[in-house]
């Protein structure tokens, strides 16, 4: 089956002009007595017998339907604590229908308790290919992580700790609407989210960087008083060793103030094993290389924190200041063997470096936003100031033997890191009674990344001698002012689209003195389109198109050259002459109820990626970034939600085929061959008692034309109960239970054929318990970063 007729297939249903009655759309925003917004469930009913039409869960409490053809409908609200609202509607030929602000009134007589048994399916599709992956009662809900639980959902695959989306590649991650690092994520009680949300097609409005975006949504709640919870966490690998982390939220609201805080604490062990076999089989230039690099991490401290506090003006305005922070202090150690052959004969090396490292991380948000109307208009102003810091001292210990000959070796590797970000952001939203929304807005960023590395060496007891090769200043400026406009609105035939336009103009200015110096600066302007069509038709079946350019701009620190040292002849360094790539995506899907078939097509220039190459002694070799010439991508998707008695069960499956093309390295073609990525998720309610819960993904092999990828697999297990009137929650987990998700593969560059094989510390059994407390309220508290792209390439 070719990609280009399953496109051109769903080109045809968007020519197609359907017959049928007039169809239109309604949309409102429900609140509750405080007129906060409330999360409801709303249903269309049709009159006068009352059947079901649609129904869906709205978290925010902005309603939105569209597709609606019966002339009179009725539609009818529900939230927990709230009286039921119904309201009956005719569209009159109108094509859409604002109900604008919805009071929801309580209940005559409140109930003190309300016991609510079901499970929500764990997939949602939205528009525009979003999907929704609901956490709460599913397995995810027993995650030990935020990472970890996006490790476990659907069409997210994690390579060498950087989550993706299957089928498009490395996403960037949010916390409701707001960028943040690895670290800070580790921060979020798995206990408070409530969603996360795959977006594969930005809008303008969002940074052109990254190829998707992960959006993490919290639980909100909203009514006067305090609510919060404790989780304890306790992880056992016989790989690693144990892992304890103690979580802490609390939020409290009264009248218009809000406040929240959160505390993290990871404390314990983690290993990765990095296994690689170099080889040159010419007789003329012969080496091979097998070596083994254990990482033993000893977390002496990693506490990651936050605190907020916003003071509501008036029910259509805020103003909120937001921190958040993080303190890595990690120990441990780093042992490293190679055993070389060669022409001239063999020889061993042994290396162990003592790690001393710290990272403090900060980050402070000042928003303000001022609703215009009850459409959905708005006005918001933001800005953000975000500091890095890294101090590492490592000591590392070298041993080797070459024939009858050994050496002794002691190196000081002193490494500092300083990242300064700001970014202030306007953006103005004017909403349509058609149903049209325009978006506009414009942000500037900076960002400006210094370091120095000492790197030091004594032979056989002697003075430490400084490494000129091996010692480096660099220092990094970049500056991105843009701006963007989008639209989107409804046409004729039940059709909807959006479009938009972004422009980002950068300019940036390197200066390094390793390798002899160099001063590289830049200027260049960049325009971003994108662009999407969707359609309902009769008895349900939604089809939808877009098309989505981005640029994904190289890691600050993937640029910065300072060598981090594994043994005599193996470095990892930063690349300073990498360049930006790239992407333009073309996807074409099709929706009906539960189940959604997607396809699409992704090319890239300059890609980036990375290899080992020879450095600059006959048997040594760098581990850097490299940009290839171009990549082409092609994917399929299917996904399917199914809820039978007892059981519910989300099932996905991904086709892909990716050829890297190389014209510079030397890289041996390989002849692409697609990958299978399969995906199920199984809860089973055992009599509203508990809950056994079962999940499992598979990547088969690939070739890249360039790359070849083997397998690997997870298999996951998890059993819960609820106690004490469900204030307390009680998870037993079996991780990875056949540790198969191993990164592994292999690939010829020059004359040199390398095989490499990562293991983690994924296998493990833990037992988990939330404790929530406080009234069962509602709390909203808003913060959104205006950082998102530089925060993610500060990590």
């Amino acid at each position: 089956m070719k990609f280009s007729g399953i496109i051109f297939s769903f080109l045809f249903l968007f020519t197609q002009i359907t017959v049928a009655q007039h169809r239109y759309a309604v949309s409102g925003k429900a609140v509750g007595p405080n007129r906060q917004q409330v999360a409801v469930y709303a249903r269309l009913l049709a009159l006068p017998d009352s059947a079901l039409l649609q129904g869906a869960a709205f978290e925010d409490g902005s309603i939105t339907f569209s597709g609606i053809a019966h002339q009179t409908i009725a539609l009818r609200l529900s939230s927990i604590g709230l009286a039921d609202t119904l309201i009956v509607l005719n569209p009159n030929g109108r094509a859409h229908i604002d109900l604008g602000t919805i009071l929801m009134r309580e209940h005559v007589q409140a109930l003190a308790s309300v016991t609510v048994r079901g499970q929500a399916p764990l997939v949602r599709q939205g528009a525009n290919g979003t999907t929704e992956i609901q956490v709460s009662g599913s397995i995810l809900a027993g995650s030990t992580s935020a990472t970890e639980l996006l490790g476990r959902s659907p069409g997210i695959i994690f390579t060498e700790g950087r989550a993706g989306v299957a089928g498009r590649g490395e996403a960037l991650i949010f916390l409701n609407g707001q960028a943040i690092t690895y670290e800070q994520m580790a921060a979020i009680p798995v206990s408070r989210i409530a969603r996360v949300e795959v977006i594969p097609n930005p809008s303008a409005r969002y940074d052109a960087e990254g190829k998707a975006v992960i959006n993490i949504i919290t639980k909100q709640v909203m009514d006067t008083g305090m609510t919060g919870s404790v989780t304890q966490q306790y992880a056992y690998t016989q790989f690693a060793g144990s892992e304890l982390n103690t979580l802490a939220d609390a939020q409290y609201m009264r009248n218009k103030l809000a406040l929240q805080a959160n505390y993290a604490l990871q404390t314990g062990n983690s290993r990765e094993v990095l296994h690689t076999i170099r080889t040159r089989p010419s007789p003329t230039e012969y080496l091979h290389s097998d070596l083994t690099t254990d990482w033993q991490r000893k977390l002496r401290n990693y506490s990651n924190f936050g605190a907020g506090v916003q003071w509501n003006l008036n029910t259509s305005s805020y103003l909120s200041l937001n921190y958040k922070g993080n303190l890595n202090s990690l120990g441990g150690s780093q042992n490293s063997s190679n055993a070389l052959a060669d022409k001239k004969g063999s020889s061993f090396y042994q290396s162990r470096v003592a790690k001393d490292e710290e990272r403090w991380n900060h980050a402070f948000t000042l928003n303000f936003q001022q609703a215009l109307d009850t459409l959905g208009s708005a006005l918001f102003v933001g800005t953000q100031y975000a500091r890095f810091k890294t101090d590492q001292h490592d000591r590392i210990a070298e041993s080797s033997l070459t024939g009858d000959s050994t050496g002794l070796r002691s190196l000081l590797n002193d490494v500092l890191v300083r990242i300064h970000i700001s970014s202030t952001q306007l953006d103005y939203t004017k909403a349509f009674r058609n149903g049209g929304k325009l978006e506009t807005g414009a942000k500037f960023s900076y960002a400006d990344n210094g370091s120095g590395t000492d790197f030091m060496v004594s032979s056989e007891d002697g003075p430490f001698l400084p490494d000129p090769g091996l010692s480096s200043n660099f220092r990094y400026r970049e500056k991105v002012p843009a701006v963007y406009l989008s639209y989107l609105g409804n046409l004729k035939n039940n059709v909807r689209f959006g479009a938009g336009l972004r422009g980002e103009y950068t300019s940036y200015s390197l200066n390094t003195t390793a390798r002899g110096g160099q001063v590289i600066g830049d200027k260049y302007f960049n325009v971003f389109p994108n662009l999407f069509i969707s359609k309902n038709f009769p008895g349900g079946l939604q089809s939808r198109i877009s098309y989505v350019s981005k640029i994904t701009r190289p890691r600050y620190q993937a640029l910065n050259p300072f060598v981090i040292y594994q043994d005599p002849f193996t470095t990892i360094e930063g690349n300073p002459n990498m360049q930006p790539e790239k992407i333009h995506t073309f996807e074409a899907g099709l929706q009906y109820k539960q189940l959604d078939v997607h396809a699409g097509y992704t090319y890239t220039k300059d890609k980036m990626s990375g290899a080992a190459l020879r450095g600059e002694s006959p048997n040594s070799y760098v581990l850097k970034g490299i940009n290839l010439a171009r990549e082409h991508s092609l994917f399929i998707t299917a996904s399917a939600t199914f809820n039978i008695a007892c059981w519910n069960t989300t099932n996905t499956v991904t086709v892909s085929r990716n050829n890297l093309i190389d014209n510079e390295y030397g890289f041996e073609i390989l002849k692409p061959r697609p990958q299978l990525y399969a995906y199920t998720n199984n809860t089973f309610d055992v009599n509203h008692i508990f809950k056994i819960q079962l999940m499992a993904w598979y990547l088969s092999e690939r070739s890249q034309g360039l790359y070849n990828d083997f397998s690997r697999s997870t298999v996951t297990m998890g059993i819960e109960k609820d106690f004490l009137k469900n204030a307390l929650k009680i998870r037993l987990t079996a991780n990875d239970i056949f540790h198969q998700s191993h990164v592994h593969g292999k690939y010829s560059v020059g004359a040199t054929n390398i095989y490499y094989h990562r293991t983690y510390s994924t296998a493990f059994f833990g037992i988990s318990a939330v404790y929530r407390f406080g009234r069962s309220g509602r709390i909203t508290f808003n913060s959104k970063s205006t950082g998102e792209t530089e925060q993610n390439r500060a990590r």
